[in-house]
């Protein structure tokens, strides 16, 4: 049964909290531009002292700036910031000057790490049977009682099981929002299409005649009739993971690159609407999962926390996994301060079919 770790706040009886001043508050006095000496939050629960106060930061991401707002602290992008804004300043984290970042709210003071011992982390000579376990486990709990959103690469289009095990996992409640690009939404358009993604038959993975129109051939299409969904309507398509997203009403963010083709209609080409679009995705998820795609795994990586405060004031651990085939790729998250990400070492396409079976759906 799975249950979740329990958070536990600073003790702010403790006399360096009692004795700690109250955090300096410097105002804005140009839009998008931060004061000198600006605090940047990181991944972790942090608090404020205001006017005597220890405050919690209800939300959080990472390389942002905290705002007073006279009521509570909201955690901005620096693009957002407007002139008159109260920022927190101060480049010190235990108390000294009226900030704290707590990284250990979900430790329960047990350690039975060896000081040395082999294969303490995650690489492609690891064992993951209890990852699985772990993470089956997990859906089953985030299914109702959290969000869970899931960061894909194209690489899932291309191939049939793949696309019918995420369909699958959809169907059966375990997503809740999908983050992508261009590329991922077009090669399964083009499966459910022309059963190729590039032009390749997503089962036997061989080419076909002028197979390096039919992504184009299908982004035409989609935007001859100016939406995925009456595309969808008047090509009768049925299968694939953005029908499926279409017809279980799961909320999608295409953000777009550079070197999208195309690209379809609803694909983000402002990068900060894009962001912004994917921030408003993360803000409540839960668990993340982040499969085959490094950009946007280090994307979503910065935007989400380790944590979550419930609208009952409950603190909950957000779990984030990133699943690649390249240990550069999981490495690199933790690289770019992920520090509580969950890394699976393996092919993609593997491990979305393994976890719709472990869940009974495939």
């Amino acid at each position: 049964m799975f249950k979740l770790e329990e958070y536990r706040h600073p003790d702010f009886g403790r006399e360096i909290f009692i004795n700690s001043p109250d955090a300096k508050l410097v105002s804005v006095e140009k839009d998008g531009v931060a004061p000198d000496n600006f605090h940047a939050t990181s991944i972790f629960p942090e608090y404020f002292k205001i006017n005597g106060k220890w405050m919690m930061a209800d939300e959080s991401r990472m390389d942002c700036v905290p705002v007073y707002d006279g009521n509570k602290i909201k955690v901005t992008e620096f693009r957002l910031l407007k002139k008159g804004d109260r920022v927190v300043c101060g480049r010190t984290e235990k108390c000294e000057e009226g900030i704290y970042i707590h990284t250990s709210g979900f430790e329960n003071g047990e350690t039975d790490r060896e000081t040395f011992a082999f294969r303490q982390g995650h690489s492609r000579e690891s064992s993951f049977s209890r990852d699985y376990d772990e993470l089956y486990d997990l859906l089953r709990y985030e299914k109702d009682n959290g969000k869970i959103v899931w960061v894909m690469g194209p690489a899932f289009s291309f191939d049939h099981d793949a696309r019918d095990a995420f369909s699958a996992v959809i169907g059966g409640g375990y997503v809740h929002a999908v983050l992508a690009g261009n590329a991922l939404a077009t090669h399964d358009l083009e499966a459910a299409y022309l059963n190729t993604a590039l032009g390749q038959n997503i089962y036997t993975q061989k080419n076909q005649k002028n197979g390096h129109y039919n992504h184009l051939e299908t982004i035409n299409r989609v935007r001859y009739y100016g939406s995925i969904s009456e595309f969808i309507k008047a090509e009768g398509i049925d299968n694939g993971i953005i029908f499926n997203c279409e017809k279980n009403g799961i909320p999608y963010v295409l953000a777009g690159s550079i070197r999208d083709d195309g690209p379809l209609p609803c694909v983000y080409g402002n990068a900060y609407e894009a962001q912004d679009a994917m921030r408003n995705c993360v803000r409540d998820a839960t668990t993340v999962i982040c499969m085959a795609t490094t950009l946007h795994t280090i994307a979503v990586g910065n935007m989400t926390p380790s944590y979550r405060v419930l609208p009952d004031g409950t603190v909950r651990k957000v779990y984030f996994y990133c699943v690649d085939i390249s240990e550069f790729t999981v490495n690199k998250l933790t690289d770019r301060g992920s520090l509580s990400s969950r890394g699976i070492v393996t092919n993609a396409q593997d491990f979305i079919v393994n976890t719709a079976k472990g869940l009974g759906l495939y």
